[in-house]
């Protein structure tokens, strides 16, 4: 089934007037995640994904040991006043103590030592009292605290991790904790991304009239490591047709995705789109948002395209709203990796007109214990500093006016992008 079908079937597709869930909804549709997988060592599978069931071969912890240091003693020698124990010896961590212990008898436990034989509960040191050779134990004690017991963090055969799960430094802890020396994951995913247009110069290169230095990439740059994908970077590709072709084939014989900046709005150098059409199939969309509007979506042989703006606020904006999701579908990830939006005071106005999703650069910040938001100042798609001065995006709802100073809004944390 081509794009065009698979996404044409969805209810309120418009590609002249796009909402946004509706553009999510449509790209999500299309992907199927990698298949390739590698095995790699577990120190080197951080921000991965995994691509095996885990299933515990051993109990963690091995053994009932000690949650604190104390005296591991019978409950049942405990009455209803202080009690005197003999203390026959000490365990440690990694040292057990070699014995069983009797009636009216106590071990000295320190964290995570194996409990001695015969003991079932665990009285800390803080409130027992030496009186001469004996341990006074106090009352109050509750029968088996204190005591951590075998499998209770992980038991034989039972599953602690599924495909599709991302894998960050607790899991490299936990899988380290069952003795596996490595794992099968999904490959890294390969996206590619260029940057169309005459107007710009490369970093160290001197500005000629009318060109600007390409940011994009570097921003482009920055949000696909986070991710942790395989980067492959062509440069700046001028608005020639020859080597825009070149460029597209190139990426889409490389990577699983290719991202491309500018060359996708009204008014700009039609050969871009026609080319897209041309090396595969690429739906354009006019999305009802801002900033943002203009989208490219497609596939080119077998790589999945995104054209997005040109203006420097609606690259980013469309990369984390559409990209960002899709590029971690693809990786194979099946966690719950949507961006949550909380709910926040705005005490001040904002402008907004119905009928379209706005993405308001903002700053969140806390005053008398609330936490509240306002938005950074020049909102427009060039202004790139809007970016580096917010700490998240203010998200205005499709059918939502203007708020007024005191309404709650929803925003989403830039910290939370990656």
């Amino acid at each position: 089934m081509s794009l065009l079908d698979t996404v044409s079937c969805l209810d309120g597709y418009d590609p002249n007037a796009l909402r946004v869930d509706k553009a999510r909804q449509a790209i999500l549709s299309c992907l199927s995640p990698i298949k390739d997988l590698q095995t790699v060592p577990v120190r080197e599978s951080l921000g991965r994904v995994l691509a095996q069931e885990i299933i515990p071969a051993i109990n963690v912890p091995a053994h009932d040991n000690t949650a604190m240091d104390g005296y591991a003693v019978r409950f049942s020698d405990l009455g209803p006043a202080e009690t005197p124990l003999e203390e026959l010896g000490t365990a440690l961590a990694g040292r057990p103590f070699k014995g069983a212990v009797g009636r009216g008898q106590c071990v000295r436990v320190m964290t995570g030592a194996v409990m001695p034989e015969g003991t079932d509960t665990v009285v800390i040191q803080e409130v027992v009292k030496q009186q001469g050779s004996s341990v006074i134990i106090p009352t109050g004690q509750k029968h088996k605290q204190n005591v951590r017991y075998a499998g209770e963090d992980l038991k034989v055969g039972v599953p602690v991790l599924q495909p599709g799960a991302w894998l960050r430094p607790a899991e490299l802890g936990l899988i380290a904790s069952l003795g596996i020396p490595e794992i099968r994951v999904k490959r890294k995913l390969r996206v590619a991304f260029f940057a169309t247009g005459d107007e710009l110069a490369s970093i160290g290169e001197k500005l000629k009239e009318g060109e600007v230095y390409d940011s994009n990439r570097y921003t482009l740059h920055g949000m696909l490591a986070r991710l942790g994908v395989e980067l492959i970077d062509l440069g700046v590709v001028r608005d020639d047709p020859a080597a825009l072709k070149k460029a597209f084939q190139k990426a889409a014989a490389g990577a699983d995705v290719v991202i491309t900046t500018g060359g996708v709005s009204v008014g700009e150098a039609d050969f871009v789109k026609q080319l897209m059409a041309e090396l595969g199939e690429v739906l354009f969309w006019k999305i009802a948002m801002r900033p943002g509007r203009p989208m490219a979506f497609g596939k080119i042989g077998n790589a999945f395209l995104f054209g997005l703006p040109g203006n420097p606020v609606a690259v980013m904006v469309t990369f984390y709203q559409f990209v960002r999701d899709a590029l971690l579908h693809l990786s194979g990830r099946t966690d719950d990796f949507a961006i949550p939006l909380l709910r926040v005071v705005s005490p001040e106005k904002i402008r907004k007109v119905p009928g379209r999703t706005e993405y308001q650069r903002g700053i969140l910040y806390r005053e008398k214990d609330e936490w509240r938001v306002r938005v950074t100042g020049q909102q427009g798609s060039g202004v790139l500093r809007s970016m580096s001065e917010a700490n998240c995006f203010i998200v205005l709802e499709h059918e939502r006016g203007a708020v007024a100073a005191g309404e709650p809004v929803q925003v989403q944390l830039m910290e939370a992008l990656a």
